[in-house]
């Protein structure tokens, strides 16, 4: 039988320097008695222990974030409540959540292990700051997943324990405050669309313009009630064809380009010419029509303003409204009304991405006034809006600007930069110690 080869065993402080990072690889500067290790050292993700014949929760990512009930199933990767799991999977993958019921694990989660002692919501924290490293190093194609190798070789700042302690606090504090910040200006928000929902109802019940039909003799029977396809030269969705890619050539649009309600030629993809050239009419669009998403976030309508060539994808419908009854600004504020997209989801299909159906879509129906009132509903609308914009305006970017806060917080916390470190206390490395000394144990 041949002789293997001799495991080199290494001494606790040969241990100990393999778990410190070398001076020139350390990333900036952190208090004299904080030291650089690796987050491998620290934090391991692991499967977790497999029961049966129990029935538990399944704890998947819809579930955690709270918008979908309980499954239970009788076996799987036990967690108990208080454990901090991460997301492995898929596009948010080092998304991190913490537990607060015994259940089985999803199989996009593991379950992080914390090296004792140390401050779970502290070590959280720092993989939150690093969730978009994580996110563009992720590994594989059809199904990207966490890259552990990157995840063990972060190189993570450790304090005393007390200073961990002390540091959570501080960001809990900060966080809290800026979280009623943001409560505050997302209930503004929603205000507005509520406002906005108000008047589009106001204005498409005749109640805007009840004093234009008086002064001008018009009465409101006067007001049409007709199906989409009834004032629409043509409807329908992008081509079902994948289209050839290239780099440059006749953009083409996906939701994204139109979900805030105008059309955006920004960080869109390419066809070749050829392809649109061989596009139908109901399928190129041209100044006026509207496009409509109908997959996923649906009820977007966004009006085409210029004649530039370019096409879309089937989730998004071209609606061709026929100008003998329908201004296209009127339409456009139309296809915005609640009315409307109660309609429209009431016959959308599908639960995991909601399609609304061409033909269902062509048998929505509203009510409009003649080409004259239309104008002045118009006109009414852009006046009332354009200052309830300008408000939504000025109140979205204090959301992003919340977001930066608290990145800036994460940054100082983790330089030693929130006036919470004592010089006095222990080192770190008697930390770290103590860590190496324990997992020899195991």
């Amino acid at each position: 039988m041949a002789r293997g080869k001799k495991v080199q065993t290494l001494t606790a402080e040969e241990k100990l320097e393999q778990a410190l990072v070398p001076e020139g690889e350390q990333p900036y500067a952190i208090p004299e008695n904080w030291i650089w290790t690796q987050l491998g050292y620290i934090c391991k993700v692991q499967n977790g222990p497999t029961f049966s014949g129990l029935n538990f929760p399944y704890l998947d990512v819809k579930t955690l974030r709270g918008n979908k009930d309980f499954i239970f199933k009788s076996k799987g990767a036990l967690v108990l409540p208080g454990s901090r799991v991460i997301l492995v999977d898929g596009e948010n993958s080092g998304e991190v959540f913490l537990i607060n019921t015994e259940g089985y694990l999803g199989s996009t989660l593991r379950l992080l292990d914390f090296a004792a002692p140390n401050n779970a919501q502290y070590i959280e924290y720092f993989i939150a700051q690093h969730k978009e490293q994580l996110k563009k190093n992720k590994k594989g194609s059809a199904i990207p997943h966490l890259n552990k190798e990157i995840f063990y070789a972060l190189s993570f700042p450790l304090p005393p324990l007390p200073e961990q302690h002390r540091i959570v606090a501080r960001i809990e504090s900060l966080f809290e405050k800026l979280d009623h910040a943001r409560e505050l200006v997302q209930s503004a928000l929603d205000s507005f669309e509520s406002r906005k929902a108000a008047i589009l109802h106001k204005a498409f019940a005749g109640e805007l313009t009840a004093k234009w039909r008086e002064k001008n003799g018009v009465k409101l029977e006067s007001w049409e009630y007709k199906q989409l396809e009834e004032v629409c030269i043509s409807i329908y969705d992008g081509d079902h064809m994948a289209p050839p890619k290239r780099e440059f050539g006749i953009p083409f649009l996906v939701i994204s380009n139109i979900n805030k309600g105008y059309v955006t030629f920004e960080e869109t993809r390419f066809v070749p010419e050829d392809y649109y050239n061989s596009l139908s009419e109901t399928r190129t669009p041209q100044e006026g029509d509207l496009l409509y998403s109908i997959v996923g976030s649906f009820g977007i309508p966004a009006i085409v303003k210029e004649n530039i060539k370019f096409c879309f994808q089937r989730h998004i419908a071209l609606l061709r409204p026929d100008t003998k009854y329908l201004n296209y600004k009127c339409f456009w504020y139309i296809m915005q009304t609640q009315e409307v997209f109660n309609q429209v989801d009431s016959i959308a299909t599908g639960t995991a991405q909601r399609t609304v159906p061409i033909r269902g879509l062509r048998k929505i129906s509203f009510s409009f006034p003649s080409l004259l009132e239309q104008q002045e509903i118009v006109r009414t609308l852009d006046s009332l809006l354009e200052k309830e914009q300008h408000a939504k305006d000025k109140l979205e970017p204090i959301l992003d600007h919340i977001a930066l806060i608290k990145k800036s917080i994460l940054a100082r916390a983790f330089r030693g930069e929130l006036g919470t470190n004592d010089p006095s206390e222990e080192s770190a490395m008697e930390l770290l110690k103590n860590l190496q000394t324990k997992k020899k144990r195991r």
